[in-house]
């Protein structure tokens, strides 16, 4: 039997990077997968590959993040596992984030995981069963680069989040933990990397250079521990923001 058979998880932020990767990876050990994004096309052809359902969703509207919990809920009778992973990482320092784009970070980043959170938690307190909440951090969290101060303030935020609600909920044996996810190859990377530092088609082989293990952070590799957390093999743990990186935040040399 798979992790997570018998399970019933959503995914927000789904259809690409790292939630693309988990809805893969739970889908492979046996769960009903739900998962959002904002691109159809994406999305339903992941849903052709996975068998999951594919909920076109704008998380930047706090009621269509919790309608994705009631949209589950709807197609499977409840919601076991739910995993945060929408994320905003355009550039913005202290001095040149307009309010506009402070608030969006804070809609995605922040606002999204909060009241999905809540629909879900709800689902699980009323049904008086366990369940398991992933959140998908940042590095940032820690304080991350000048250009990225709205991002790691949110992602600061939902550090704060995640060890508020574990506490909250220990009792009703809901599990919320976060995994604080380094650089890591992604398309939207990709994109942002041409986007706001002009990199070229190498900018990849040059960040794997870089890094202390020789490569970036892999997808398939940061979903197979996040669907670990959502599966009893897990054990206990809650209310844990772990650092899943290559590089140990503190050290000095």
């Amino acid at each position: 039997m798979g992790l997570l058979e018998d399970r019933v998880v959503l995914v927000n932020g789904g259809s690409q990077g790292v939630g693309a990767g988990v809805v893969r990876a739970a889908a492979g050990e046996g769960a009903t997968v739900v998962f959002t994004g904002r691109r159809p096309e994406a999305g339903e052809k992941l849903a052709a590959d996975t068998g999951a359902l594919f909920v076109r969703a704008d998380l930047a509207d706090p009621a269509q993040a919790r309608d994705s919990v009631v949209r589950t809920v709807e197609a499977h009778g409840r919601v076991d596992c739910l995993v945060n992973a929408a994320g905003l990482t355009s550039r913005g320092s202290l001095l040149d984030t307009t309010p506009e784009l402070f608030d969006q970070h804070m809609a995605i980043n922040l606002k999204a995981p909060f009241f999905a959170m809540q629909a879900a938690v709800t689902d699980m307190v009323a049904r008086k069963a366990p369940g398991t909440i992933v959140n998908i951090g940042s590095n940032c969290a820690h304080g991350g680069p000048p250009y990225l101060a709205p991002y790691s303030a949110a992602k600061a935020g939902l550090a704060g989040l995640t060890r508020n609600a574990a506490h909250a909920h220990r009792f009703d044996r809901i599990r919320i933990n976060t995994v604080n996810i380094g650089w890591t190859d992604t398309e939207g990377e990709d994109a942002t990397q041409r986007a706001f530092h002009g990199a070229g088609d190498d900018w990849r082989e040059q960040a794997a250079r870089s890094q202390p293990m020789g490569k970036l952070g892999q997808v398939d590799e940061i979903a197979a521990f996040v669907v670990f957390l959502l599966s009893d093999r897990s054990g206990v743990v809650t209310g844990s923001v772990i650092d899943w990186d290559q590089n140990v935040f503190g050290g000095q040399d």
